[in-house]
């Protein structure tokens, strides 16, 4: 098995007849994925999503992948390819598109209609090409062809990729759910086709790689729902995805059964669930769903909320629920269903959430005490059936971390995919594909681009870093006011701290310890005002570290006059 070393250079320019595949996200992370394919120096990219802010970075609302080894090159874009509609494969598009609008968007009717809603936001209208399972379009020098998969959001798709190169497969996320909610199975027969032509790349979803056997049918749920309704006494509150249509469906099912009116709660979730329903995903009983604002009239053992912030994060619903910062309180006997998975990396935010809601004396019902999620990732048992029929020349783990990229590619090992065809990289490792062999020929910049309201890319990680300092130890502020010729003292010192800790009052015992400091530096002539900013941080940061043990953010402010 190749793999990426941090030495790697850049890569050399991609010889004739070569295909390239460059990972910008999406690989030792879920989330943000996107790849792009280079034939003939023409570019297709599959999927444009976001990664969503873990706890050590304060304020920032998405992060998206990196763009830079493509800005330059977006006039030989030929497409983006989306797979299906959720958040970490289409969250991206947007920002991709403030760059060219006129990329073409291709996708099934589903996805389209979610990526068009959301760029309608950015008042950006795109241009789009929808397809459908079983459909084969010429994309530039790209022969696409598009093969139905299952996953926990309708409509989604695996792309085969032809070019005089050989054929790359991208599965997207998938299952094997051999009892589909609609229906709609992976399409293994396509898949098997393609095995007879030969797939010379396979790029497969990791997610549940590390999970042994099948992931249990989503209409298992379904009965597990139904006790949860028979037995709640009050409202019924359920977070989940809001784009997960399936499991919104088994909702609506529910609570049709059992005499209750729903209400969808979260702009996001207002606004896919009534794409879905217009467009015939999610089926709806005359009178089912009500406008919140009608829940005052209703028994509360004839309501049923959905919400998002099944992951915790902090704005969404459920977590203001938590806090008591949302319109709708709650109360002793509310029933409270996570109807979705634990992101890795949101579980203390998610088990706050959940210590949140129970102390305020709801039942919280969630994976870990009942099975209300299935997952929408294959597991192992169903990636090696899948390997035995696609039979790859070569296999590229995406769609997981490490550990999971690692337990996938053991798996196509298992299956005959010889080690040195299988090729674990990361986020800017560059694949190239040539006379039938992927290898790693070098790295570009992949690294995270955050989005803190307006703001795209400006935050960069040194800010991160003084925001995590204030936030874990607060801030102390020092004014002093100098002579420009003498550099003497005239005001001040005067400090004050917000957060850390410790009390205004104390700082008296380091002001002595400033002043000397700065009379010592007039008479040695050093007056130029950073550097006395300099030595008053070093000055008032050691007082501080040796006294409290702590390390505050201090900002010193030195005024000439």
């Amino acid at each position: 098995m190749s793999h990426p070393h941090p030495e790697l250079g850049t890569p050399p320019k991609l010889p004739k007849g070569g295909l390239r595949v460059t990972p910008l996200g999406g690989l030792g992370e879920i989330g943000r994925n996107m790849t792009v394919f280079e034939y003939g120096g023409r570019l297709l990219i599959v999927d444009c999503g976001v990664l969503f802010p873990e706890e050590e970075q304060p304020g920032i609302d998405l992060i998206l992948p990196d763009f830079t080894t493509i800005r330059d090159r977006l006039d030989d874009v030929e497409g983006i390819v989306l797979t299906h509609g959720h958040e970490d494969h289409i969250g991206g598009v947007p920002y991709l598109l403030r760059l060219k609008p006129d990329i073409p968007l291709i996708g099934s009717k589903l996805t389209l209609a979610l990526i068009e809603a959301k760029l309608q936001e950015h008042r950006i209208r795109p241009y789009t090409l929808e397809v459908a399972e079983g459909q084969r379009e010429r994309i530039g020098v790209f022969d696409c062809e598009f093969i139905a998969v299952n996953h926990s959001i309708p409509d989604a798709l695996a792309v085969a990729i032809r070019t005089p190169a050989g054929m790359a497969v991208a599965t997207g996320d998938f299952k094997m759910d051999q009892l589909p909610l609609d229906g709609r199975l992976t399409d293994l027969h396509a898949f098997a086709r393609l095995s007879e032509e030969g797939i010379d790349l396979l790029l497969s979803d990791s997610t549940n790689a590390e999970v042994p056997g099948f992931v249990p049918p989503e209409r298992d749920i379904s009965n597990v729902l139904r006790t949860v309704f028979a037995n709640a006494q009050k409202r019924i509150i359920v977070a989940s995805f809001a784009s997960h249509v399936h499991r919104i469906q088994q909702i609506l099912d529910a609570a049709h059964e059992y005499g209750r009116r729903v209400a969808f709660v979260g702009r996001s979730m207002v606004r896919n669930m009534g794409i879905a329903r217009d467009l015939g995903y999610l089926r709806v009983p005359a009178g089912l769903v009500v406008d919140v604002k009608t829940l005052d009239d209703l028994p509360d053992d004839e309501v049923v909320l959905v919400c998002t912030g099944s992951q915790g994060e902090p704005m969404a619903a459920l977590s203001r629920m938590a806090n008591r910062d949302h319109q709708i309180r709650i109360v002793p006997g509310d029933t409270v269903i996570l109807a979705s998975s634990l992101i890795p990396g949101n579980e203390n935010a998610v088990y706050r959430v959940i210590n949140g809601l129970t102390r305020w004396g709801a039942n919280v019902v969630h994976k870990g005490n009942a099975k209300v999620h299935v997952s929408g990732h294959a597991s192992a048992g169903e990636l090696l059936y899948f390997y035995n029929i696609c039979k790859p020349k070569n296999l590229m783990p995406v769609h997981g971390e490490w550990r999971h990229l690692r337990a996938n590619a053991e798996l196509g090992a298992l299956t005959g995919v010889p080690k040195d065809h299988i090729v674990i990289a990361e986020d800017g490792v560059v694949v190239d594909l040539i006379d039938g062999k992927a290898k790693i020929v070098g790295k570009v910049q992949a690294g995270y681009v955050y989005v803190d309201g307006l703001s795209v890319g400006d935050v960069t990680e040194t800010h991160l870093k003084d925001r995590r300092i204030l936030g874990d130890e607060g801030i102390i502020s020092v004014f002093i006011v100098v002579d420009s010729s003498s550099g003497k003292i005239v005001g001040g010192p005067h400090i004050q701290a917000r957060g850390s800790g410790i009390d205004d009052g104390a700082f008296t015992a380091v002001v002595p310890k400033v002043e000397d400091a700065l009379n010592k530096s007039a008479q040695d002539g050093v007056m130029e005002p950073h550097q006395l900013q300099q030595l008053v941080r070093r000055t008032v940061g050691k007082w501080v570290s040796d006294t409290y043990r702590r390390r505050p953010m201090i900002l010193p402010v030195v005024v000439e006059v």
